[in-house]
């Protein structure tokens, strides 16, 4: 299995609301710019996630995004599932109709590993993620880079 960019992405972008959400509402361009994704691939990706009830928007001055619940409430699975991926390893999308329309040899021991797999992510939830050191530090570091980058580029300027 491999997952695509639009499933990493979508974890990244809630992975950082988790962290920088405390604050305030984040907004998809401070995503964009911290984590180096397209803003139109976030607008795109945040519609589904708000759709599945795991974001919700900010209006107004000092809007943006935060999580709809509690960072131990998501689970990495569910931000999968919620932008259309899934964690199948199977060749028939777990249908069974992998070999001339009936189930392959190993169709049960992907079947095994998928289930295996989901349940693996669904175990990780964004606060426990959000709480391992690695993920601190890189976060620390994204911090100084993106307050760097704002006195260079005057954002702050009134």
């Amino acid at each position: 299995m491999k997952l695509s960019t639009k499933g990493r992405y979508a974890v990244t972008a809630m992975m950082d609301l988790a962290i920088y959400g405390s604050a305030g509402p984040v907004t998809l361009a401070d995503i964009s710019q911290c984590q180096g994704i397209s803003l139109s691939y976030l607008e795109q990706l945040f519609a589904k996630l708000r759709k599945a009830g795991l974001v919700e928007g900010v209006r107004g001055p000092g809007g943006g995004y935060r999580l709809a619940r509690p960072a131990n409430q998501i689970s990495v699975a569910q931000i999968i599932t919620a932008v259309d991926e899934n964690v199948d390893m199977t060749r028939c999308k777990g249908e069974g109709n992998c070999q001339d329309g009936e189930s392959c040899l190993t169709h049960e021991l992907w079947m095994d590993l998928s289930k295996r797999l989901y349940d693996f992510l669904d175990g990780i939830t964004l606060a426990d993620f959000v709480e391992r050191p690695e993920v601190q530090e890189i976060a620390r570091r994204q911090s100084r880079e993106a307050l760097r980058h704002h006195l260079l580029f005057g954002r702050f300027a009134a």
